[in-house]
């Protein structure tokens, strides 16, 4: 079928026409007849690259140019969100019947916000846990809602990400039971009971606009599913390097996956040492020298760009070597900026090697020509080394195949015996996917989605909450009856926490309950802030604070504590123990809680060092922590400050407590010491610069006002001096603007922030 053909609005066939899009895909034409422009709901499962989201591009044009209705596209990641965000923007350019353009939005961070700007966009690309956070707000928008998208729904499977998934489209449905739903899907086992449970017709293909080989690797031999095979090169003794200087002399990149962050990193330190084997030597020495010259400048400029994504570290340096070699390693360790310049360059073809984590195959488009499979095993708490779903290798193979690029993609996976390679061929590249299922009833996933249930005044009755848990995916495949034990206990929770009240039948949130389930928390977090900010209020501190936060479920894994720490955190433990506001458990009784405690104790000593602005580096060295961590613990501490702040006099807080945690925020948000909060708060100022403006001797605004531009330049350069001034007020000599290319300027307004 050709785009010229479809029923949908001659602008967005404009739009795709420009792109060199002229034909649909197989299971774009089956979706489309099987009733999605007539408001069929739909499950799609099909391969990667197969054309899922131009399939989602059509029905959302469908809606807003010729229904006039409103679009959600819910992503299970923020960095997919902002891939899909700027996929959907180049419809901006088309013009409604009213005379505005299409308008694109995207929102996926602050849970406590019920984002009501976002009435006005046509097309809104959002996280699961944002959509969750507000349908808990009542955004008023939500009702407006046409056409619901949800991307990679076979995520329904995951125990963390999958319920809260489950409960939004649930909701959807509760709120508006003629809303359309398209739900996007690797190939899964059971996509008739999905389909089932969402009212949808449902499309199960392996189609891929490029034929994936997959196979087994051992020794010097791929053995692939089809029964072919390939001989390697034996260039080097590592299994993976050969693979992929055999790749890349075929002018392909590879993406290698491996079970841990540091398998990934060592993987990525090995390739880099053996780039240099990547030319053939049939080439002539001049054009190996022209080649060599123009790639070294592209990763050279690569490197430089992570060296100054924040602060340089160990970390940044050794990364920069290795995308001199044209490899890198991406992997939740990092920091978003520096995973988000690597994908970049990954994806503009700079980069010829990425070694990475699995979690990067649930995430953002990175194909590559061959995908290596290191290892099969994943370390599972409880379980030991075990082996991983065969889904989580099917993700993982199907990034194999660049459109555009290749005619096609291979996938291997390495074997170390022969005895393994029978199995990892049987158990895996032959093998089906498992069913999905939900994920839903467990107590602790459960409590926030109860307490919402009530507190935004969806349902007032015990039967009424049990009718809206027979809407999810759960009672689908068992049945409303197994979780009604549960969702019981956690009602005597909430109003034993005085959470929820009761008025004969009628079930309410009260304030505080109501302000739990906004602030989109655990309500045991809530519980922990509670008892901790009324025990003692005479004597709370910074560092109690800190460990409070570390000590909720919301913060999610503490920093482990390693056995060369145990004693020094024991001394640490002692030297705080005034200013604990939860008591550790007993030391002999109970061994493992006990080390959670340290771990936490240590997460709050980090953070202290953090607003006391340690070096990221030193940090780094001295807690063995990685910068995605790091980044990880600063934004929960950040919402969990926040979370208390807000319930502080709902609690009773005195007002001196409510400061400090208000001030105590900001701190946490930037890395500082006290001394810095009034000059961080100017936009373009951070820890870095703050500090450096400070030690000059400007310490207050009044002291920047009367700061010449020259002054400034010379502490932060031009740019950023320009801009301080713009913000404190303050005169300006004309001359002083002649080389920045700006219209002069006498005087700059102060604004009324300061």
């Amino acid at each position: 079928m050709k785009i010229s053909e479809l029923s949908v609005p001659q602008p967005v066939k404009d739009v795709l026409d420009s792109l060199g899009i002229k034909e649909l895909f197989p299971p774009q034409v089956d979706t489309i007849q099987a009733g999605l422009f007539e408001g069929q709901n739909i499950v799609l499962a099909s391969p990667t690259a197969s054309g899922k989201t131009l399939i989602a591009e059509l029905a959302s044009m469908k809606h807003v140019l010729e229904n006039h209705g409103k679009v959600v596209y819910l992503s299970p990641l923020r960095a997919l969100a902002s891939e899909k965000y700027d996929e959907f923007k180049k419809y901006t350019q088309i013009v409604k019947a009213d005379g505005s353009n299409v308008s694109v939005g995207i929102s996926t961070g602050d849970f406590d916000d019920a984002a009501n700007w976002m009435e006005k966009f046509d097309i809104v690309i959002t996280t699961n846990e944002k959509a969750d956070s507000l349908l808990r707000h009542r955004a008023k928008w939500l009702d407006d809602i046409s056409l619901v998208i949800a991307d990679e729904v076979h995520l329904l499977n995951e125990a963390e990400r999958g319920p809260t998934l489950e409960i939004v489209l649930a909701r959807l449905m509760q709120i508006n039971p003629c809303i359309q739903i398209l739900a996007l899907s690797a190939t899964i086992t059971n996509v008739d009971e999905i389909a089932g449970w969402l009212n949808s017709k449902y499309i199960v293909t392996e189609w891929r606009p490029i034929d994936l080989r997959e196979g087994v690797v051992f020794q010097d031999e791929i053995q692939y599913k089809d029964g072919g095979s390939k001989k390697i090169s034996q260039e080097t003794r590592f299994t993976c390097v050969n693979l992929v200087l055999d790749t890349l002399k075929n002018g392909g990149q590879a993406l290698v996956f491996a079970s841990t962050r540091k398998n990934a990193v060592s993987a990525a330190k090995t390739l880099a040492g053996n780039m240099n084997k990547t030319i053939p030597k049939t080439r002539s020495v001049l054009i190996k020298h022209a080649m060599e010259q123009a790639n070294k400048e592209l990763l050279e400029n690569e490197a430089y760009k992570i060296e100054e994504a924040g602060e340089k570290t160990q970390i940044s340096d050794e990364l920069a070597e290795m995308i001199r070699c044209g490899v890198a390693y991406h992997h939740a360790g990092l920091s978003g900026a520096q995973r988000k310049i690597i994908e970049d360059a990954f994806k503009e073809r700079k980069l010829k090697v990425l070694t990475a984590t699995p979690t990067l195959a649930w995430g953002v488009n990175l194909p590559a020509r061959m995908v290596i499979i290191q290892d099969y095993r994943r370390f599972e708490a409880g379980y030991g080394n075990y082996p991983i779903p065969v889904l989580d290798y099917k993700q993982m193979a199907g990034r194999a195949g660049r459109p555009k690029y290749d005619k096609f993609g291979e996938s291997v996976i390495i074997a170390k015996t022969q005895d393994e390679a029978d199995y990892l061929m049987e158990g895996y590249v032959l093998a089906k996917t498992e069913r999905i299922w939900s994920r839903l009833a467990v107590e602790k996933i459960m409590r926030g989605h109860v307490l919402a249930t009530v507190a935004s005044d969806y349902v007032h009755s015990t039967e009424g909450i049990f009718e809206f848990f027979r809407k999810t995916f759960y009672a689908y495949q068992y049945d409303v009856e197994a979780i009604k034990g549960i969702i019981a206990r956690i009602l005597k929770y909430l109003f034993d926490e005085q959470m929820i009240a009761v008025d004969c039948r009628d079930i309410y949130a009260t304030k505080f309950g109501k302000r739990v389930s906004e602030l989109y928390i655990d309500p045991v977090s809530a519980v922990i802030m509670r008892e901790a900010l009324t025990k003692k209020q005479d004597y709370i501190t910074e560092f109690s604070l800190l460990h409070m936060i570390a000590h909720t479920p919301d913060m999610g894994p503490v920093m482990r504590p390693y056995a060369r720490e145990i004693d020094v955190l024991n001394l640490q433990l002692e030297r705080y123990q005034k200013e604990l506001l939860i008591n550790p458990p007993n030391e002999w009784g109970n061994h493992i809680g006990y080390e959670t405690f340290l771990g936490e104790i240590k997460t709050a000593i980090v953070m202290e060092n953090w607003i006391e602005e340690i070096a990221e580096d030193q940090l780094i060295t001295k807690f063995g922590i990685q910068p995605g961590d790091l980044y990880r613990i600063i934004e929960n501490a950040k919402w969990l400050l926040h979370a208390t702040h807000e319930l502080s006099p709902i609690v009773g807080a005195n007002k001196e407590i409510k400061t400090l945690i208000n001030e105590l925020e900001e701190r946490v948000s930037k890395g500082i010491k006290r001394e810095l909060l009034p000059i961080v708060r100017l936009e373009g100022i951070g820890r870095a610069r703050g500090r450096i403006i400070y030690n000059a001797g400007y310490k207050t605004i009044e002291g920047l006002k009367g700061a010449s531009l020259e002054e400034l330049t010379h502490l932060v350069g031009p740019r950023i001096a320009i801009k301080i001034k713009e913000q404190v007020g303050g005169f300006v000599e004309k001359d002083s603007l002649d080389n920045l290319d700006k219209e002069p300027q006498l005087v700059f307004k102060q604004k009324t922030l300061f």
